[in-house]
């Protein structure tokens, strides 16, 4: 996470108000609603941003502030990106860390996306299903993507081959 980033997640009065809500003890929507005054819906929506921005964690009953995420992000300097390059954009909003925070909607950036995922593979070389699992649930972790899904979509893509339960990278 950027200073940018964290910027970001917080410039929102309503995400703000939940963060803050959460660091003072509220472990649910109902109970962040509650001390935020604000009402559920708005609460969810905030909380998955927070969520994707690496600001909260846990599931609703458990929320709280993310304070590794946050430490590990004081500790990293931000490396420049060029500002008018689509596809960096794309990157930083989707991956963190060599983590995906998700898969974007958009057909296009989705598939920046998962041609980034793609480059964790060798071209040519032959997997067997269990080894793209195992390194596509690491790129899934704590993002809320499915690593079946993943793979699939990188097949659909013709970003990855598969026949027989053995797959490989397409192209360079």
């Amino acid at each position: 996470m950027t200073a940018q980033a964290l910027a970001g997640a917080l410039a929102d009065d309503v995400r703000r108000k939940v963060f803050a809500a959460i660091v003072l003890g509220g472990t649910d929507a109902p109970a962040v609603a509650a001390r935020a005054g604000l009402p559920t819906r708005q609460v969810v929506t905030a909380l998955r941003r927070l969520v994707d921005a690496g600001l909260v964690t846990g599931g609703d009953g458990d929320l709280r502030v993310d304070t590794d995420h946050l430490r590990e992000a004081a500790r990293t300097p931000s490396a420049p990106h060029p500002a008018g390059d689509a596809t960096d954009r794309v990157l930083r909003t989707f991956v963190r860390a060599d983590r995906l925070v998700g898969l974007p909607a958009q057909r296009g950036r989705r598939r920046v996306v998962l041609a980034h995922v793609a480059r964790s593979f060798e071209p040519g070389v032959r997997y067997p299903e269990r080894e793209v699992d195992e390194v596509l649930r690491r790129w899934c972790e704590d993002g809320g993507t499915d690593h079946v899904a993943l793979r699939r979509y990188l097949v659909d893509e013709q970003l990855m081959a598969r026949e027989q339960g053995v797959y490989w990278r397409i192209g360079g």
